[in-house]
């Protein structure tokens, strides 16, 4: 399989450098790159990648708003994106988060990562930069002095410790590695979680666990 990939950015260097690093792979295609927000929009919706690389500051629309568009809630066919921003901003990661993102890099965050953002994104894992993921999901947490979220969601003992696992940033097969479980089983478990919390992907899991009580129970 070939994963297909959009990229825009409103820098030419950052675009052919991407372009650069994913084409070294025998996997993955850059089937277009656009310097502003509508043409993302224009070219996603025309050429339906697999992955949209988007920074944030745009001219036109900016990134966080071609993501809600793009793979927001109500959108009935969204596809993957992956912002990939130079700004190291709490209210950023939320807001692309919420609005449907599947990941979160910053720029220098290196090849490797973004090769693997992009592969996680298509197998429907999310993948945030280390040094955002701890206090994202600190953000998450509950204050000390009130109690646990309510909920009337009952999960059994093993999918509560695949959400814990997820909460904790590991990837399907860290948590397979780490519980003794196949991958598949892995899976399995995380969307009937999905599916019971109503989450679209493991970052709203993950969220969920910490809003919860869960990663403190």
């Amino acid at each position: 399989m070939t994963i297909r990939v959009l990229i825009a950015d409103d820098q030419e260097m950052v675009r052919a450098g991407f372009r650069m690093i994913l084409e070294t792979q025998d996997d993955i295609e850059v089937v277009a790159d656009v310097p502003d927000g509508r043409a993302a929009v224009a070219k996603a919706r025309e050429l339906r990648p697999d992955v949209c690389l988007l920074d944030i500051r745009m001219p036109g629309i900016d990134g966080l708003e071609v993501t809600r568009m793009l793979a927001g809630p109500g959108v009935a066919d969204p596809l993957k994106v992956v912002v990939v921003t130079t700004f190291d901003l709490d209210e950023y990661v939320h807001t692309a988060l919420a609005n449907g993102a599947s990941g979160f890099l910053l720029k220098d965050a290196g090849p490797a990562l973004l090769l693997e953002a992009v592969r996680a994104a298509v197998r429907g894992d999310a993948l945030i930069s280390p040094q955002i993921t701890v206090r994202l999901l600190q953000h998450f947490a509950m204050p000390a002095s009130k109690s646990p979220v309510s909920t009337d969601v009952a999960l059994t003992e093993r999918e509560q410790d695949v959400v814990r696992a997820v909460a904790r940033g590991l990837t399907n097969t860290e948590i397979g590695n780490e519980l003794f479980m196949s991958l598949s089983t892995v899976k399995t478990h995380l969307a009937a979680v999905q599916a019971k919390i109503d989450a679209r992907n493991r970052v709203e899991v993950a969220a969920w666990a910490w809003k919860t009580g869960l990663m403190s129970s």
